[in-house]
């Protein structure tokens, strides 16, 4: 136990250090030059040749000097649509007679036209680049090839069942580690019965320590079932917003809640406006905890320095922090931007410090805030899921198209990949399907 003259000194003392470390790591700011950037090397060079006027045809008449001036531009080859025909052979062997004929080979959908390389581009295009699928019908039109609307609808739901079982694999390899970030955000359904849309919820759970996500659609609630359906077995730390959803989680045992230090910070910055010395100090101890995390990233320590580093500088930091909202809260509204800054953080300031117990442990959700972008953007350009099957369809492929993105692989490659290959693995009990996700396809050197 620290002495109460001790207690004192111990928040002033670190952000005393904190302090002079950041006089010491001050980096004068260099004034950038635009400079042109130089074409990928990777690329395919297509020379073109030009010379001087009179030249063609009178090359006799000529000397070339072996110096030229040289430029680059980069040129666009548009798409092209061609037709596949597979051309199976019958033989037979001259000393069995065996009359063989060459086998099936297995395509993505059954008795359909639709190959690897075309459910690729439209899946792609649509959950990665958010392109709706009637702006791809019309650029195929453009290419000469109209495909009806309702065909592509029912390769989506095809492509999302033979990505199922592994997304499903997908939700065990998550779910067992022992720290995720969890999150939700909206999106539109068309309800059939009231003939309008609502507002249905996708779940995002990422695994901090393997880096892989998956979404989960529930018919859409955002309620707390869906938060005991998710993490009944799951044992670990969970890392959330405060949403009163997750409260339920403080009473599972052997869960760890930990809450997001980029939303206490956001209260703050609301209430700039309305009491800015508050609001101000308030953002300049949450900022000196981020300072803590910089010291630890320029040092390179390890988990272990990185927790030591906390609980020396930002635990005291916080405790401090935590005694000035208390004595604050009364000489607040409680429902002014302040007042509701003050009282998130005291809700959750259990929660908020936790952080400091382990060094793998985040200060905040940023990591899995940024993995929801995709579903935002979808979002504002094809509105709406057409049922709550369309939804659940959809958290599957935003699921593998989100692990591709958090592990580097590129989107086309990997979904080309499973695509031609997921069929090996329809009878082959022996087979893992984590080997298809593409973060295994990555560490294999296969993509």
């Amino acid at each position: 136990m620290y002495r109460r003259g001790s207690r004192r000194r111990l928040p002033r003392k670190a952000i005393e250090e904190i302090t002079d470390y950041k006089k010491v790591t001050v980096k004068e700011h260099e004034k950038r030059v635009p400079v042109r950037q130089k074409l990928p090397e990777s690329l395919p060079r297509v020379e073109e040749h030009i010379y001087p006027d009179g030249y063609k045809g009178h090359e006799d008449e000529w000397v070339l000097f072996d110096d030229t001036e040289t430029s680059e531009h980069l040129e666009f080859n548009p798409a092209e649509l061609y037709v596949r025909v597979t051309i199976r052979h019958k033989g037979m062997r001259k000393d069995t007679k065996e009359i063989l004929t060459a086998p099936v080979q297995n395509e993505p959908i059954a008795k359909s036209y639709a190959s690897a390389s075309l459910l690729t581009d439209l899946m792609v295009g649509k959950y990665v680049d958010h392109l709706p699928f009637y702006r791809q019908v019309q650029m195929y039109k453009r290419l000469g090839v109209s495909i009806p609307p309702s065909t592509i609808e029912s390769w989506f739901h095809d492509v999302a069942d033979l990505m199922r079982p592994a997304y499903y694999r997908l939700r065990e390899l998550v779910l067992a580690t022992d720290y995720v970030q969890s999150d939700e955000t909206t999106v539109p359904v068309i309800n059939n019965e009231k003939h309008q849309t609502v507002k249905g919820y996708l779940w995002l759970v990422r695994s901090v320590v393997n880096n892989l996500i998956f979404f989960s659609y529930n018919e859409g609630s955002r309620g707390q079932k869906v938060v005991i359906q998710l993490f009944k077995d799951y044992q670990g730390a969970i890392q959330t917003d405060g949403y009163a959803g997750y409260n339920i989680l403080e009473k599972f045992k052997g869960i760890t809640t930990l809450c997001c230090w980029a939303h206490a910070r956001r209260y703050f910055d609301r209430a700039l406006t309305h009491d800015k010395a508050r609001a101000e100090h308030a953002l300049a101890q949450i900022g000196m905890l981020y300072d803590v995390e910089r010291m630890a990233d320029d040092q390179n320590m390890d988990t272990i320095q990185r927790m030591e580093l906390r609980k020396r500088l930002a635990y005291p930091i916080i405790r401090a922090f935590e005694k000035w909202c208390i004595c604050e809260q009364n000489n607040v509204l409680p429902k002014s931007p302040i007042g509701k800054a003050i009282g998130y953080f005291l809700n959750y300031s259990r929660q908020l410090v936790r952080y400091t117990m382990d060094g793998r442990y985040l200060p905040d959700n940023n990591l899995i805030e940024n993995s929801v972008r995709p579903v935002a953007l979808g979002r504002k350009n094809y509105l709406f899921c057409g049922n709550h099957e369309a939804a659940e369809d959809a958290a599957v492929i935003y699921s593998l198209m989100g692990c591709c993105k958090a592990v580097g692989v590129d989107f086309k490659e990997w979904m080309n990949y499973f695509l031609n290959h997921v069929h090996e693995y329809d009878n082959d009990y022996s087979k893992d399907l984590a080997e298809l996700l593409p973060h295994s396809l990555k560490e294999r050197a296969i993509i």
